[in-house]
């Protein structure tokens, strides 16, 4: 049996869950500003008491490498490579937005439309990218700002659900007659499990020394506006 503990921050989501065999047997998440840093650890911690493994029962911790918030971003994958390094357990790594589609796929078995997840970025621009109901990539994941004209040729013969915490801000945007928005939660380590146990099938490692988030942009660092 794959013992899997999986870890989930790319948004304000920090979500924590272990599976076995693909399936997910224990989930602990919570959505809020800034959350990552005081709660991982202890939402690990919790998963495992509750399930009554030990860590050295793990065959391996997966995380979500992005793209998302670099903050965010950079406590999960250090906290994982940090658990990897001390167990001995090999790295998994699940893109984010692949694992909001699988999510989306799980919980709306019987769709047949295009799924399009979106990660919020600053201003009208949102990380995105478009799979099929069977979640083969039709456009990879790039930072897109969100116009008129954006997915105009997806939108020609399909239906397209649009999704994520970058959705609601292209909702007016993006209103066409075959567009429709899904306010659910699909930012969870839970849709993680059937995707990071391929990936240990594979035995589809990272190099725990070498592995970096996915930040697909560069971090900027912006300073206070001065007060007069």
């Amino acid at each position: 049996m794959a013992k899997i503990l999986q870890i989930e921050t790319a948004t304000q989501v920090c979500s924590v869950a272990l599976s076995i065999d693909g399936k997910t047997v224990l989930i602990k998440e919570e959505t809020g500003q800034n959350l990552h840093a005081s709660r991982l650890t202890l939402f690990i911690n919790e998963v495992m008491k509750s399930a009554g493994y030990t860590y050295s029962d793990l065959d391996a911790i997966a995380v979500s490498k992005g793209p998302g918030s670099y903050t965010g971003l950079r406590i999960g994958v250090s906290t994982a490579k940090g658990l990897c390094y001390a167990l001995e357990k090999p790295l998994i790594s699940i893109e984010t937005l692949e694992m909001m589609a699988a999510g989306f796929i799980h919980e709306n078995p019987d769709y047949s439309g295009l799924i399009c997840p979106m990660i919020d970025a600053r201003r009208m621009e949102v990380y995105t990218a478009v799979f099929d109901a069977k979640l083969n990539v039709l456009e990879p994941t790039s930072a897109k700002i969100i116009d008129e004209t954006s997915f105009a040729d997806w939108f020609r013969e399909n239906q397209i659900t649009f999704f994520g915490d970058g959705a609601a801000k292209c909702a007016e945007t993006l209103s066409r007659p075959n567009a429709s928005f899904n306010n659910a939660n699909f930012n969870s380590a839970h849709y993680m499990s059937k995707l990071a146990n391929k990936v240990f099938e594979k035995a589809d490692f990272e190099n725990v020394a070498y592995f970096e988030p996915f930040y697909l942009k560069d971090f900027v660092v912006t300073q206070p506006k001065k007060k007069v």
